[in-house]
């Protein structure tokens, strides 16, 4: 007995209602969204990592429709160095987002990150495609984005420039929503959204939500979940180091050593995240050396610093480390801190920046200053 594959409608509406039941879709609008865009017209083809491997999609695959509804990110562009550069972001996330802008319907949003057009496709669903403004360093990604959109049946103004600066020809802006990472929200982001308006951004592992005040001073605490947007980039052709060769360098790299005390492990949700407020443009590779254990490295490339952080058990490890910055001795104090402070969750964290700029990582309450995050 052959059993039917389901077409794209009724894989649209199983995939709505289970971020419905789940929780991630609260709103009739945007469940409606999520029910009526096709995911499959912006992803033709796309690359899925799983368990460790990489398995690539297209139309002629008996697969592809099925897995372009599931709830995973779709990698849809590498660089040079085999590094993702674009993908369709995991819908279970893209609706936790979109509903935590909070969006009225006159809305007017700037969209940082067009990728392959499907989010500007919700949101355009959502508010009309005359309220929707999406920026992209890469004019291909614009294009192709701007192709399928026709096709889907939205028309949102697509822009192929530097998304850290924005736009400003179509500001002030209601909303601003970063679908690519970033280490600090930008001075041209604050500037042009309206006082009241909301910014939602992934900042390190955290995913920041925003409110504006008279003076552009953005304030607000991180969502539950965390998440690693691929990070915004300064231009289209940028490549990233390979893994092989980051690898190579950490390995072999010698510099001081010394034992130290791990206030939590290192595969903690909250030793991701606290970390990569404070240091958001460090790699971390997870290596394994001869004798089998575990090394977590780090490297900051603007400085050349790194460190290798051996595992001896749960709580102690061998550092060594190198350049002009001991990026384990800048990150300790704020994983003792949490632990001190009991162990408190994601969505205790909150963010303030202020009218110049200045980031500040805060607990429960702005007053209850954690940390002054210097830029990266």
């Amino acid at each position: 007995m052959t059993i039917a594959t389901p077409s794209a409608d009724e894989l649209r509406r199983m995939m709505t209602d289970q971020l419905t039941a789940a929780g991630a879709l609260r709103s009739e609008r945007w469940i409606d969204a999520f029910a009526s865009v096709p995911r499959h017209v912006f992803v033709p083809s796309f690359t899925v990592r799983a368990q460790g491997s990489l398995h690539e999609y297209d139309q002629a695959d008996p697969g592809w429709l099925t897995a372009a509804y599931r709830d995973a990110s779709l990698l849809t562009q590498f660089d040079a160095s085999g590094t993702a550069t674009s993908s369709s972001t995991r819908p279970s996330l893209m609706a936790t987002m979109l509903e935590a802008l909070d969006v009225a319907d006159d809305s007017h949003v700037l969209e940082i990150g067009v990728g392959t057009g499907y989010n500007a496709a919700l949101l355009a669903h959502r508010l009309g495609s005359g309220r929707v403004v999406s920026v992209d360093v890469d004019p291909d990604l614009v294009s192709a984005a701007q192709n399928r959109l026709g096709k889907a049946g939205y028309i949102p103004k697509l822009i192929a420039g530097d998304g850290m600066a924005g736009c400003a020809e179509h500001a002030p802006y209601d909303r601003l929503l970063a679908t690519c990472g970033v280490g600090r929200i930008p001075d041209s982001w604050r500037e042009q959204i309206r006082p009241g308006g909301i910014i939602v951004a992934n900042v390190g592992y955290g995913i920041a939500c925003l409110a504006l005040d008279r003076d552009h001073r953005a304030e607000g605490r991180f969502l539950p979940e965390l998440a690693a947007f691929m990070g915004a980039r300064p231009d289209a052709d940028s490549t990233s180091s390979t893994p092989q060769e980051l690898t190579e360098l950490l390995i072999k790299s010698v510099g001081s050593s010394r034992e130290i005390a791990l206030p939590v492990g290192l595969g903690a949700e909250m030793a991701q995240l606290l970390p990569s407020l404070v240091h958001p443009i460090v790699k971390t590779i997870i290596l394994k050396n001869d004798s089998g254990q575990e090394m977590h490295c780090l490297w900051e490339p603007s400085t050349s610093s790194w460190a290798r952080i051996t595992l001896l058990d749960v709580r102690t490890a061998h550092l060594e480390h190198g350049g002009p910055r001991d990026l384990w001795a800048e990150r300790e104090p704020l994983l003792t801190h949490w632990v001190n402070a009991g162990r408190p969750g994601v969505d205790r964290y909150g963010l303030t920046v202020d009218e110049d700029g200045m980031h500040t990582l805060w607990l429960d309450e702005p007053a209850n200053e954690v940390l002054e995050l210097r830029e990266p």
